[in-house]
């Protein structure tokens, strides 16, 4: 069959990835779904059993059972279906968590993806939705998180993150007959890559990715991981306009494909123990002051959530969620700045989200480095890894070898 997509000049996926074309916006057809190494593989087992650590701090998960965010048609439970962009369903699952509708004791769980392999593990482990670190695809691409991955590298990564959620939502909707869509992503968008007009085509960019929000920050580029010294912020008005810039793409991106489509802006500011502003304005002791009040233009001009970096104590998070309307994530670094903090007592505080930015990451790196170190020695890394036919299944080849079966020929 022949797919033509009226507004996307990009070719079309392979058959056999179809699920990832679900992702992207196109409102040209309507397809049903029918019913019916050593590392690696000890980085899977370490990264599968995180995950599952990860969860267990929230007593239950709520199941998201709606249509895949684009135009295609997914059967539901009942006669009727539905099509809600990936957008659309972020802002509904926060609206939930902040109007008390969605019955969990901790906030929404965002454990950080960086590529296919983790935005399946996430997805397969039961989250409600997830986050495309920087810092993560930096580390992949064997680069600190100093801005050295560019915009193109990542909407690539985006791109591969959409189709690993897209897949794994995929292959456990024919598993299990429940129709589910992927899970919605928040993807790291970095200071916009340029001025306010670049920071739009950012947005636009991830729009067509698949993803369901961006971060939008405040730091001067090249950024860096705001958890390590020497960050340097652009100045409050600057800021307020590279923000305000990717809120009007996100509606502008509604005019032209609908509403719920604009990707939901996630403001950022690295106010707080900032060493400088590019206009070297005087700051508070720590930033603290400045860093609300960042947060708080940023919700005048339109984001839909915020993001107050690196808060030191527990009185400043708390301080934060007091102030500051709208949804508000927390950042769980471990080993970073802030206070790593219960989901329980996250939420106590005000926290719609936590993000789990380097857990995976670190998992991995830590779980390859012992595999290498016992092959070097030339012992067994057995009780390292996951069997094969279990990294066969996480990777994909059962689904694989099942759709063989459907299109064999005689």
């Amino acid at each position: 069959m022949k797919i033509k997509r009226m507004h996307h000049t990009q070719n079309v996926f392979p058959a056999l990835f179809l699920c990832t074309l679900l992702l992207l916006p196109s409102k040209s057809c309507s397809i049903r779904i029918p019913k019916g190494s050593s590392s690696t593989a000890s980085s899977l087992s370490t990264t599968t059993t995180t995950l599952q650590r990860i969860k267990s701090s929230s007593c239950s998960t709520v199941s998201i059972q709606r249509t895949i965010p684009t135009a295609f048609s997914v059967p539901s439970s009942s006669s009727n279906s539905e099509s809600v962009p990936a957008p659309l369903k972020l802002k509904n699952l926060l609206e939930s968590e902040m109007n008390g509708t969605r019955k969990d004791p901790t906030p929404i769980l965002l454990p950080c993806c960086y590529d296919g392999l983790t935005a399946r593990l996430v997805a397969r482990n039961g989250f409600e939705a997830t986050f495309m670190t920087g810092f993560g695809v930096s580390g992949a691409n064997g680069y600190p998180d100093t801005q050295l991955v560019s915009f193109g590298e990542m909407m690539n990564a985006a791109m591969t993150v959409a189709e690993g959620l897209s897949s794994a939502a995929f292959e456990m909707n024919r598993e299990s007959g429940v129709v589910r869509s992927s899970i919605p992503c928040i993807a790291d968008g970095d200071t916009g890559y340029g001025n306010a007009v670049n920071a739009k085509r950012t947005v636009f960019g991830y729009a067509r990715s698949g993803m369901a929000g961006l971060m939008i920050e405040d730091q001067v580029a090249p950024k860096r991981c705001g958890h390590v010294s020497g960050k340097s912020i652009i100045s409050f008005d600057d800021a307020v306009q590279r923000v305000k810039a990717a809120c009007d793409a996100r509606d502008e991106y509604e005019s032209l494909y609908g509403p719920g489509t604009g990707p939901l802006v996630l403001a950022r500011t690295d106010a707080l123990l900032a060493t400088t502003t590019a206009q070297n304005e005087e700051n508070d002791d720590d930033g603290f002051d400045e860093a609300i009040r960042r947060c708080l233009a940023f919700v005048e001009v339109g984001a839909d959530m915020t993001f107050l970096e690196a808060p030191r104590t527990k009185q400043q998070m708390i301080d934060y969620c007091s102030i500051v309307p709208k949804p508000k994530l927390a950042n769980m670094l471990e080993y970073g700045n802030t206070p790593i903090t219960s989901p329980a007592e996250l939420k106590q505080m005000g926290y719609t989200m936590a993000a789990y930015p380097l857990t995976l990451l670190s998992a991995s790196i830590k779980a390859m480095q012992q595999s290498l170190d016992l092959i070097k020695r030339g012992e067994s890394t057995d009780d390292m890894i996951l069997t094969f036919d279990e990294t066969k299944d996480i990777v994909g080849f059962n689904w694989y070898a099942k759709e063989e079966d459907r299109y064999k020929t005689e």
